[in-house]
């Protein structure tokens, strides 16, 4: 079966028109601040990139559901001997979950995650000819795979910019810089949110510079390791921005 494909890199000349949702509408002093914080992002980690160890488009999709509720260092120690096993579509779809899940047992919740792994590659087979679909619609069929998987398939494996991917980090600096109201807001909306305010062809390489800013400087901890300037310049909602908590209680 041929799957459809969207041009790459660069806005489509369709504008947004292809994104299946409505996106809220952004302020000008909105876009200008998100353009200063994107080029202090781009100055700060102009190398960032997507730390799970690939080398295809079938290998990422695989590693992006295994990194599902773990951490891309742990997943990167088990897909090398995963991957020399198993070294196309075909190869996972000819196994079972229970010949997968010996490689995997180092991550969380590894039999549901062989199951995902043996579904989507038999699928990948029986529907797009062992090939990675490169839709967001298509990717979206495939069991283990919602919107921030198909994101960093369709990111770094197509150049697509389809979406904004919202993991844990991007989520917390959602909050911290400002972007979102509430800590507790959920992916969807801070993903419409991001990419409201940012230029579509930013969506890919700010995702993996705030993953970086996330995991090596802003950290989840309540008080950041470093006095960085990206969280003194942006952090309205980090804690070294608010005022101390003695303040807090003298106001009231």
């Amino acid at each position: 079966m041929a799957t459809k494909t969207h041009p790459k890199g660069k806005d489509n000349p369709r504008g947004l028109k292809d994104i299946p949702f409505a996106l809220p509408e952004a302020t000008p002093a909105q876009k200008r601040r998100a353009k200063r914080l994107a080029d202090a992002l781009q100055e700060h980690y102009p190398d960032a990139y997507c730390e799970l160890t690939h080398s295809n488009p079938h290998e990422l999709l695989i590693a992006t559901i295994l990194s599902a509720q773990s951490t891309d260092a742990g997943v990167n120690k088990a897909t090398p001997e995963l991957f020399k096993a198993f070294k196309t579509p075909q190869a996972y779809a000819s196994a079972s979950p229970e010949q997968i899940e010996p490689y995997i047992k180092t991550i969380g919740l590894y039999r549901s995650k062989a199951k995902s792994i043996h579904e989507a590659m038999t699928r990948v087979v029986e529907q797009y000819d062992g090939e990675v679909p490169s839709t967001m619609e298509d990717l979206l069929t495939l069991r283990g795979v919602a919107r921030k998987t198909a994101n960093v398939v369709l990111g770094n494996a197509f150049d697509i910019n389809m979406g904004f991917v919202v993991d844990t980090h991007v989520q917390r600096l959602a909050w911290r810089f400002g972007i979102t109201d509430d800590p507790n807001t959920n992916t969807a909306i801070i993903e419409k949110k991001l990419m409201s305010i940012f230029p579509r062809s930013l969506w890919s390489r700010l995702g993996h510079q705030f993953v970086f800013h996330g995991r090596y400087a802003c950290t989840a901890r309540p008080n950041c390791k470093h006095d960085h300037p990206i969280c003194i310049k942006f952090g309205v909602n980090c804690d070294k921005a608010l005022p101390p908590k003695s303040a807090k209680r003298k106001r009231k």
